[in-house]
């Protein structure tokens, strides 16, 4: 018997200096059952840089063509597709076919490098891509924060991010591996 998604209400308020953006959101997140804790705290990390009214959490690790999240324009044009993880060279040329910007967050330390070191020459010719990555040390602390109910508050300012979760306080530095032009 499959198991069912686990759900997760999240109250994300981001205070976002660099983009001056400043808003809560509500969110209800399904919680695939192959989905870690640190995938999530990411996808809601991702969520928070990328902060707007019309961004969205996708289905996710249960469809193949959709990104885990994606920002529409009012005409239904995908303006955003953000991806985590490690995606072939295939899907990144494909996903930077179909959206204005794609953003992708790889994560998990030495086989994120990994990843890049072999994909990074061919990864320079999609102009909409960016690649930002995020240590080990910083997703294995964020995925400790993890519970069902969460009161998330993130701050951005010059690149830096403090994510505050009742007494609970961590800094993530992303790193920028490819910007978009």
């Amino acid at each position: 018997m499959a198991q069912n998604a686990t759900i997760y209400k999240v109250e994300l308020s981001v205070c976002d200096m660099d983009r001056h953006y400043y808003e809560t959101h509500k969110l209800t997140i399904a919680k695939h059952p192959s989905e870690t804790d640190e995938r999530l705290m990411v996808r809601l990390l991702a969520f928070a840089l990328n902060a707007h009214e019309n961004l969205e959490m996708t289905k996710g690790l249960s469809t193949d063509d959709e990104p885990d999240i994606w920002q529409k324009s009012l005409s239904g044009e995908l303006d955003v597709w953000v991806a985590l993880g490690l995606p072939s060279e295939k899907v990144m040329r494909q996903s930077c076919g179909k959206a204005g910007k794609v953003i992708v967050y790889p994560y998990g330390g030495r086989t994120a490098e990994i990843w890049w070191d072999k994909i990074k020459s061919t990864a320079t010719r999609f102009e909409n891509l960016q690649v930002v990555n995020f240590s080990a040390s910083d997703t294995d602390a964020l995925a400790k924060l993890v519970n069902r109910g969460m009161k998330l508050q993130v701050n951005i300012q010059d690149g830096e991010v403090m994510i505050s979760l009742g007494d609970s306080v961590l800094y993530v530095t992303p790193v920028i591996w490819k910007s978009a032009a």
